[in-house]
């Protein structure tokens, strides 16, 4: 073992007792203050993302026809169930798509528009804003069929060792959730807030910018937002939170 994996280690000694069992959402490990921020509207910081989402949500593309059009002003015709099963498969496509991905393709079919950059962050507050519509509803990605390859692959690199502290996915969020690192509760590592305002950042951010905080915080080569990898990851760490209830925007460290 490295020396700095050691020091990892220490600093997760003395703690509280480590999560066990079903899931357990992040929110559950936030301080009382952090929760009341949350499930308040006026005082949630990722409101703001998710009204520029509602903007972009009724704003006409190029060829004068919006989100809403099809989807109702507020997107109250958009099925919250459906959301919820995102990442899905798609057969037409013969690829994985995540809401983001979903949602940049339905602007490039149904608006004419350009696509845009997998970090965009219009895609960003559109994705926060549809899945703000789905809050409350129960996570159910479906694991069968074609996706069953992406969630092993997504298993696989979330149980690899990476970076100079020689640490997986895995030691953090199934080994030591419960713990403390430093100033903060290690969680089982579920993506059901996501995009989520980042109290350290100052900002919502979506899954894959938080993979690459995670890699950077193991010292390791990040995979590029976006990258097949990452769509894997997602994958995995959004079903193995199957059931957890969509908590967008939520707050998290």
């Amino acid at each position: 073992m490295s020396r700095r994996a050691g020091a990892l280690i220490l600093l997760l000694a003395g703690s509280a007792a480590p999560l066990a069992g079903e899931p357990v959402s992040g929110y559950q490990l936030l301080s009382p203050e952090m929760q009341e921020m949350q499930d308040d509207e006026f005082t949630n910081p990722g409101m703001l993302t998710v009204e520029a989402g509602r903007e972009l949500f009724s704003q006409p593309g190029l060829n004068g026809q919006a989100c809403a059009d099809c989807h109702g002003a507020d997107g109250e015709r958009i099925n919250p169930g459906r959301i919820a099963a995102y990442p899905i498969y798609d057969q037409e496509r013969q690829q994985v798509l995540t809401l983001r991905a979903q949602i940049d393709a339905c602007r490039d079919e149904r608006l004419e528009e350009f696509p845009e950059p997998y970090e965009s962050q219009d895609l960003l507050a559109l994705e926060t804003f549809v899945r703000y519509l789905a809050r409350g509803e129960p996570v159910q990605v479906d694991i069968q069929g074609p996706l069953a390859e992406h969630f092993e692959r997504g298993r696989e690199l979330f149980e690899t060792r990476l970076g100079q502290f020689n640490f997986s996915c895995a030691h953090c969020h199934q080994v030591y959730p419960g713990f403390r690192l430093r100033s903060q509760t290690l969680s089982q590592g579920h993506s059901n807030a996501f995009p989520a305002y980042r109290i350290t950042p100052g900002r919502v951010v979506g899954l894959h910018r938080k993979f690459i905080d995670c890699f950077i915080t193991l010292r390791a080569e990040p995979y590029p937002v976006g990258s097949q990898e990452f769509i894997d990851l997602e994958v995995y760490s959004t079903a193995r939170g199957n059931g957890l209830p969509i908590e967008t925007p939520g707050i998290r460290r």
